[in-house]
């Protein structure tokens, strides 16, 4: 078998067209570097299947194979699913303690604490008031009253505002997990994408750009909840989100709504966990309702005539009597002090120290939230930056990829004109002699 004549072009060809392919990758990551969710990719050149050369001698009994250049065999993006495992893992971990130090940090600001208006002044004025009126039993009575009436509002709009806060975590939730939610609508593009996905492999096509679309809308989804990914043979993902119990994205099929549990972990599990019954914000009104209760208690003890309060949480305490009903004696005797003087004594009792305690709780949760947050912070970035490393577009690599590959064509476009120049002699000017 003779070598093709053009067989020389053709292989120059080969390598002007790889070369000019490899170009249009660089420049494609180039353009797309700032590109959210964008992975680095990369022509894979491969050797032209090589032409069968029989022997051409009777003496050496030898043939072989000749090459016939080069071609791109697929566009590959660069990606390391064990990075993208962890940093879904670990990007959950931190939304979730941001959501839980935020929602505590409100908590925090509605207790406002150490200020003039807080509730442990408002404890302090009300004890105040019973000294001066144990010094003055005929004209304190008016402003004992005034500091309870004001110590009772203060307990009930720190109810009000943790119900609140309480009451928000809980719409958030609902709004993100809802019909028109993000859960529903991450998994809806997920489910397209994976039919998407399925038939370009079908039809032999690599797919990069939805496969990038696809993980970056996986990313997005770990925020809300724990995820896990299975790839299937067929290039879709199944997806199991938080701890619900069927795989929210099966294919093209979404399996939602569902029911999570505070152990889903992510934005989700944090909102679930603060407004459980056994939760922060709950546990922060049982204590208040405490405080409450302990100083009704301790102060109707005292104030025997009749109750100087009623109620027994922090949304139902009041004052219950006029200035004029207001106990300063215990045995009626005029200018007597010393019930008064024993309300008084109450300062520094044990509903000022169940309410220190619960500020003290308050104060420590939101610092190990913080720097829970903070810890997670620094893990997701460092996780973050080894996917970068491996995934994201260099400039100054993908600039020395440009350089190689032009040279790589200037070869080529070399080659292909001296074979162009091997050939004009051969055709213009062979059988001219004698002429």
């Amino acid at each position: 078998m003779s070598i093709p004549t053009l067989q020389g072009l053709q292989t120059a060809l080969s390598g002007l067209l790889a070369e000019q392919q490899a170009l249009d990758v660089a420049g494609h990551n180039i353009a797309n570097v700032n590109t959210e969710g964008y992975s680095r990719e990369t022509a894979v050149l491969v050797t032209n299947r090589p032409i069968e050369i029989p022997a051409m001698s009777v003496l050496t009994g030898k043939g072989g194979q000749l090459g016939t250049g080069v071609s791109v065999e697929t566009y590959t993006r660069i990606r390391n699913a064990y990075l993208d495992a962890q940093y879904r893992t670990q990007n959950s971990a931190l939304s979730g303690s941001t959501t839980e130090a935020e929602e505590l940090q409100q908590a925090q600001a509605a207790f406002n604490e150490p200020s003039e208006s807080g509730l442990a002044s408002q404890l302090s004025k009300f004890w105040s008031a019973w000294s001066n009126l144990a010094n003055s039993p005929e004209t304190g009575k008016q402003g004992v009253v005034a500091a309870g009436e004001q110590l009772a509002r203060t307990f009930k709009q720190l109810t009000t505002q943790l119900e609140t806060i309480s009451t928000q975590a809980n719409q958030q939730y609902a709004s993100l997990t809802g019909p028109t939610g993000e859960v529903q609508d991450l998994a809806n593009q997920i489910a397209q994408l994976n039919g998407q996905i399925k038939l370009a492999e079908e039809a032999g096509q690599q797919p990069n750009s939805m496969l990038d679309r696809r993980d970056l809308l996986l990313d997005k989804l770990s925020s809300l909840a724990n995820i896990t990914v299975a790839q299937q043979p067929n290039g879709t993902d199944t997806v199991s989100f938080g701890d619900a119990a069927k795989p929210l994205v099966e294919g093209t099929t979404v399996n939602w709504p569902q029911t999570l549990t505070a152990a889903a972990g992510g934005q989700l599990g944090a909102l679930l966990g603060l407004t459980s019954p056994g939760g922060a914000l709950a546990s922060y009104q049982t204590a208040l309702d405490g405080v409450a209760e302990r100083l009704v208690g301790s102060v109707n003890e005292l104030h025997t005539s009749t109750p100087f309060f009623s109620g027994f949480t922090a949304s139902t305490i009041a004052v219950a009597v006029e200035p004029s009903e207001v106990q300063t004696s215990s045995t009626g005797t005029v200018g007597g002090n010393d019930v008064a003087q024993a309300i008084a004594a109450l300062r520094g009792g044990s509903a000022d120290q169940s309410y220190s305690a619960l500020i003290e709780q308050v104060g420590s949760d939101v610092k190990t939230a913080k720097d829970e947050q903070s810890n997670n912070q620094t893990t997701v970035t460092a996780i973050g930056n080894q996917r970068q490393s491996v995934s994201g577009v260099s400039l100054d690599e993908e600039m020395t990829n440009l350089i190689t590959f032009q040279r790589g064509y200037q070869a080529s476009a070399r080659t292909m004109t001296a074979m162009d120049q091997m050939l004009e002699t051969l055709i213009e000017h062979t059988g001219l002699a004698g002429l």
